[in-house]
């Protein structure tokens, strides 16, 4: 007998990232307000009633050895915490660039513990959140029930929010490939940043809008990332050139992102960007609501 369900992994854009003073384990606090867009991986997971191992598929650019995917790790860490012993199939299909800031690692890790927790019955939040801390700082933010997050400790501190309405964005994806640990490296040569010395008083109690998240745009790897990948910079320069009301960039790059006033004012400079600078700049909207399992096969 085997059973399968299936779950899109969402994008994330950070609408705000702001970092924080070197905490005493080495990591940089930060403070970032993560939202879900609609550009997403397809995660497929089966499990068999016999086999112990775990296997993975990736259609899509070659993301190294399975043992050091995410999604892999998810599974892994799961069987290791719960003692279950069927056989685990994974399939991505990959549409979200890896290095881009927009958590698609994190976000199949998470997909892949929904999938488990449905097909194993397995329900135990705390259990599932501290797996997800463990894997990676967004995890824990695609694990949630809400597409709107204000993250704060390394990111995995979350307040969920109620959602933004719909909003149009040009998502720009140039040929970068940003690490994380040398992002963080490179905050030391711009100014400023050593000057936070914590988060701002943010309430958000009475909801949030995109006046108000355009009051708020910033990001703090911007600079280092622009002055380090020319790439990012046009992108950049070309969304604000295009209309962008707001034009940042998303986690630690390479990607950005622009928002835009409507569908069709999104999708026509999406297609002068993409022509201008030979790179993906994708239209998406953000999401309302966060992506729901389906079941794909149940059957011997």
């Amino acid at each position: 007998m085997s059973h399968a369900v299936v779950i899109d992994a969402a994008a994330k854009v950070n609408l705000f990232l702001r970092v924080l003073h070197r905490r005493d384990d080495g990591y940089r606090e930060v403070e970032t307000l993560m939202q879900s867009v609609s550009l997403a991986d397809e995660v497929r997971v089966s499990i068999a009633d016999s086999g112990p191992s775990i296997s993975l598929a990736v259609d899509g650019p070659d993301l190294g050895p399975p043992e050091a995917n995410l999604a892999f790790r998810a599974a892994t860490r799961l069987r290791e915490v719960t003692g279950f012993e069927a056989a685990v199939d994974i399939r991505l299909t990959k549409r979200i660039p890896a290095g881009a800031g927009l958590g698609g690692g994190s976000s199949d890790a998470a997909a892949v513990l929904k999938c488990l927790s449905a097909l194993t019955d397995f329900h135990d939040r705390d259990v599932l959140l501290g797996i997800a801390r463990d894997l990676g700082s967004d995890v824990s933010f695609f694990l949630g029930e809400s597409p709107l997050a204000l993250g704060r400790g390394r990111g995995e501190v979350l307040t969920p929010l109620a959602p933004l309405p719909e909003a149009h964005l040009v998502l720009a994806l140039p040929p970068v490939h940003v690490s994380t640990v040398d992002a963080f490296e490179a905050l030391s040569q711009v100014d400023g940043i050593t000057l936070r010395d914590g988060p701002r008083e943010l309430d958000f109690a009475a909801g949030l809008d995109w006046e108000r998240v355009t009051g708020l745009a910033e990001n703090d790897f911007e600079g280092a990332a622009s002055k380090g990948h020319p790439e990012i910079r046009s992108s950049l320069e070309g969304l604000r050139a295009e209309g962008a009301t707001v034009a940042l960039l998303s986690g630690s790059g390479g990607a950005s992102f622009g928002l835009f006033t409507d569908a069709v004012d999104a999708e026509d400079a999406a297609s002068v960007l993409t022509e201008r600078y030979r790179w993906p700049f994708l239209p998406v909207v953000t999401l309302s609501a966060v992506p729901q399992l389906s079941r794909v096969n149940e059957g011997a």
